[in-house]
């Protein structure tokens, strides 16, 4: 179902200026719905979405990094990760830049992170993360 609302929005968008808000909303809809079925073709339509966000709305740091966020997640399940990796560092500290230490969404973003630096075998940077900064914010 994701997809085919993902291609209706693009469909009913696409002749829309790149400038126009909704467009980009659209092409985030289309690349989501593709992740899940088609991460290939999910990758280069969130990777235009990014590029339309820091062109054009660039001051919307959480618009940018939520589509850093579906980016990461593409590329992760493309077993891209390292290059999930290097993403997952810019989306944590972003968050905290944005919403603090303590907030739900850098916690998760945090937690993500970890996960990612498991997979990468890089334990003792997970391990320091998650107890030194995750769990005391989390409380």
């Amino acid at each position: 179902v994701s997809l085919a609302l993902g291609w209706a929005c693009w469909k009913t968008y696409l002749g829309r200026p790149d400038t126009d808000g909704v467009r980009c909303i659209s092409m985030g809809a289309l690349g989501n719905g593709l992740r899940e079925w088609r991460p290939n073709e999910a990758l280069p339509v969130l990777e235009a979405e990014l590029s339309l966000l820091r062109r054009y709305w660039s001051h919307d740091e959480k618009a940018t990094i939520n589509t850093q966020s579906n980016l990461a997640s593409c590329l992760a399940d493309l077993e891209r990760h390292d290059e999930a990796l290097v993403l997952k560092r810019t989306i944590y500290a972003g968050f905290m830049a944005l919403l603090g230490v303590s907030h739900e969404r850098t916690i998760h973003s945090g937690c993500n992170l970890a996960l990612s630096l498991n997979l990468s075998t890089l334990f003792e940077e997970a391990r320091t993360l998650v107890c030194d900064q995750l769990l005391p914010a989390a409380r």
